[in-house]
């Protein structure tokens, strides 16, 4: 009897690829374009694109597998994709504020050249936007369409974008803030190369400055009133949530795979067996694996109650992404302090799993945010 062996999964085969130059991806903050080439020819970054645009019509369970697969092999990388599977995961959607014929376009460009999107958020002084506060990039009226300025930073993916998500204040006698849509090939657009960071050193993170970049009307996807901001969307929040913990996930599950490999070849003299052989390391290890399990029936459980139409409230969305990146932190922090000295030597991929893994803990929503949400829900404030 012949038995189907099941085609390989193209993130695990890219995963392992990429892994390769990893580490001199992060020792010289060189932006991964070949990474992304391959990411396109594989049809990844269209996965969300619905099919009769050329995508794969994937929803949220499987974009996190293949984010948290690519996570293993190069993170920055992982990064960059889940930001453009997010914003398609959601612009396609019925009850979208997108005009059709303009999220049709932006899909299409994605299943035909690769183009990678993001939303522009964070400014200098404004910080993050989820904190309240109106952002200091404005869009003027110029006839029909509008005039961006302004800058912002930590723009993800800032080498390869074809459009930014840009989220301006109107200068109308009373603003609006929303989000705009900027191709980046408009005149006006300059990146600066600022990103020079701890972890995820070849996400391209850098600055972004919109110098009265013209945009067409038709662009302007979602303008509202400030206080239309102040709720988070729960289907928003339920995309960002999965992606950004299936990614830190990502992340332990390659310094869990490493810290195994070490203690099965590592044999020091003075125990003439491997160190796996050592009951205390059984115990870490499977504390490890713990952490894992209990991350996958987290991210598996919040993607399909999403995909299935029922995303959870906001808050408990926030609660698998702090719960998950906690375990990841953990589970990375263990397999460092069991390995000792060979964990800190650059030569190893630990000590860059350690330092991507923590970024966690910076991207929205931040821990102290979630708590204090969820604290003052309980205490009916």
């Amino acid at each position: 009897m012949t038995v189907a062996v099941p085609p390989p999964d193209p993130a695990r085969t890219l995963a392992e690829r990429f892994a390769v130059h990893a580490g001199a991806h992060d020792r010289s903050g060189a932006f991964p374009h070949a990474n992304l080439a391959a990411l396109h020819e594989a049809g990844l970054v269209a996965l969300t694109v619905p099919r009769r645009l050329g995508g794969g019509g994937a929803g949220l369970g499987r974009a996190a597998e293949v984010v948290g697969r690519i996570g293993t092999g190069d993170p920055a990388t992982a990064l960059v994709l889940a930001m453009t599977l997010l914003q398609h995961g959601l612009i396609h959607q019925v009850g979208s504020p997108w005009p059709r014929a303009l999220a049709d376009a932006v899909g299409r460009d994605a299943a035909l050249s690769g183009a990678f999107i993001n939303a522009l958020r964070v400014e200098p002084e404004l910080g993050t936007p989820a904190r309240g506060g109106l952002p200091e990039t404005v869009a003027r009226r110029d006839g029909d369409g509008w005039r961006v300025t302004g800058r912002k930073i930590y723009s993800t993916g800032a080498p390869a974008l074809a459009y930014g998500l840009v989220f301006v204040r109107t200068d109308e006698p009373e603003p609006r803030i929303g989000n705009l849509l900027v191709p980046f090939g408009a005149p006006a657009i300059r990146i600066v190369e600022t990103w020079d960071h701890l972890g995820l050193r070849a996400s391209g993170s850098h600055d972004v400055i919109f110098e009265d970049v013209p945009v067409p009307g038709a662009n302007a996807v979602d303008l509202r009133p400030p206080a239309g901001w102040q709720a988070p969307d729960a289907l928003q929040q339920a995309w960002s949530c999965t992606l950004l913990a299936a990614l830190y996930d990502g992340v332990a599950r390659a310094a869990q795979d490493w810290l195994v490999r070490f203690l099965r070849e590592r044999r020091p003299g003075s125990l003439g067996a491997p160190l796996a052989s050592l009951p205390r390391f059984h115990e870490a290890v499977g504390e490890n694996e713990r952490l894992l399990a209990v991350n996958a029936r987290l991210v598996r459980g919040l993607a399909a109650e999403t995909d299935a139409g029922a995303p959870p409230a906001p808050r408990e969305a926030g609660f698998v992404k702090v719960t998950v990146t906690e375990n990841a932190i953990l589970a990375v922090q263990r397999a460092t302090e069991l390995c000792g000295n060979a964990a800190l030597a650059r030569a190893n991929p630990l000590e860059r799993h350690l330092r991507d893994v923590l970024c966690a803990r910076i991207h929205w929503p931040q821990g102290d945010a979630v708590r204090a949400a969820a604290g003052r829900a309980a205490l009916g404030l």
